[in-house]
């Protein structure tokens, strides 16, 4: 039996180790259209390599998917976490769960799984074909007949994993099968805010935040950064993949409040400041911040409160009082466009998950044809669970095209 597998990420690589393995009497291909291999596992986390996140209860874990929760709880129950982390140990790679629960190789280092997952495809004989771009697929008795750039192939069984894209058109040569392609829009994505002062405190962070999108019931928590085109950290990240579909009708121009203590209800928050000026009254407001922030981003809301250098806390008046209030738990900012970054893409939309059986995941529209990763219209929110449907799908699709 030969198996081509088409898409050289982290479910494209996963669905041709494991098809190799599982039936070893099948010849397996790799097709890859670009000259590089895995280069999302390279640059995930940093360049640590995000492989999963510690959510061991199939549960917890759906619920970081904006799409495609419903069809993954099924999917989970075949190749969850726990198998994941197995999977990986038995290849001498030991997993680490950091404090948020993003689990990482303990190395510190993407080229630990990048150098996994390419020896394990040489070892298991996978031939990896690079630059090689598929223009057309044509299903016929015996399997199918793949149009390449270069030459024509064959194949009893196929795997497309090729991943997210943009781009509408990309998803054409899908199309022609007779799938339908939800529309494609960006996820995890970045906002950009055109304030030169705020840009200013690029670097600073706050572990908790909460994000709004004004006029909308779009909400999100966790850390937020402070970058030198706007806001960024899991807070946005995750504003952006709950809303990708919302955000991108909106043209990506809208108004957020930020919480940047997301601690306090706005009474109990007005008692704190209020006992703070009669506590810290002889003191200089700008030397005392009484909420643990980066003393950069105090003297930022200070100044936008008009609470000058030489101002001491007996001297803020109520009104001010009440100023630095808003600013501290509904600071407005006007988003005015996004910023993706091309190798951590991830897409909202793609394969409709009506016409996969993810019992298999193999098409309920063509027979012997099967799908995994982000090709489908799956997307999870930061923190490693891309990764883990990449892992899930890539495994199902695997074994279930084992003779």
């Amino acid at each position: 039996m030969k198996v081509i597998v088409i898409g050289g990420g982290a479910a494209g690589f996963f669905a041709a180790i494991n098809a190799a393995e599982l039936n070893p009497k099948a010849k397996v291909f790799l097709l890859e259209k670009s000259n590089k291999l895995l280069q999302k596992v390279l640059v995930s986390g940093g360049g640590r390599c995000n492989v999963t996140h510690a959510y061991f209860e199939n549960n917890l874990l759906i619920k970081n998917y904006p799409r495609g929760e419903k069809e993954l709880r099924s999917a989970f129950a075949k190749f969850t976490t726990n198998d994941t982390v197995d999977w990986f140990k038995r290849r001498g790679i030991t997993l680490k769960t950091e404090a948020d629960g993003r689990m990482f190789p303990v190395t510190d280092n993407s080229e630990t799984i990048v150098h996994c997952l390419l020896n394990a495809a040489e070892k298991l004989n996978v031939e990896i074909k690079l630059q090689v771009s598929v223009k057309e697929i044509i299903p016929d008795k015996k399997g199918f007949i793949l149009k390449t750039d270069k030459e024509d192939l064959l194949c009893d069984k196929l795997i497309i994993a090729t991943g997210g894209n943009p781009k509408a058109e990309s998803y054409n040569w899908l199309k022609k099968l007779g799938h339908t392609i939800i529309p494609p829009v960006p996820s995890l994505f970045t906002f950009n805010i055109n304030d030169k002062e705020l840009h200013k405190l690029m670097g600073l962070s706050v572990l908790n935040a909460k994000v709004k999108v004004v006029n909308t019931k779009l909400q999100t928590e966790g850390p937020l950064l402070i970058t030198h085109w706007g806001l960024s950290g899991p807070a946005i990240l995750k504003s952006s993949a709950w809303g990708a579909r919302l955000l991108n009708d909106m043209n990506y121009d809208f108004k957020i409040q930020v919480d940047w203590l997301n601690k306090y209800k706005e009474d109990e928050l007005r008692e704190e400041l209020l006992f703070q000026k009669e506590k810290l009254a002889p003191k200089l407001a700008i030397n005392t911040n009484p909420f643990e922030l980066p003393r950069r981003l105090w003297e930022y809301f200070l100044q936008k409160t008009e609470i000058y250098d030489n101002t001491r806390w007996a001297d803020v008046s109520k009104k001010q009082i009440n100023t630095l209030l808003g600013v501290l738990i509904r600071d407005e900012y006007t988003v005015k466009g996004k910023t993706t970054f091309k190798e951590e893409f991830v897409t909202c939309g793609g394969v409709s998950l009506k016409e996969i059986d993810f019992a298999t995941m193999q098409s309920t529209i063509v027979p012997n044809l099967y799908f995994a990763g982000e090709v489908l219209d799956i997307d999870g929110i930061t923190g490693g669970f891309n990764f883990q449907s990449a892992w899930t799908t890539g495994w199902i699709a695997a074994k279930s095209i084992v003779c």
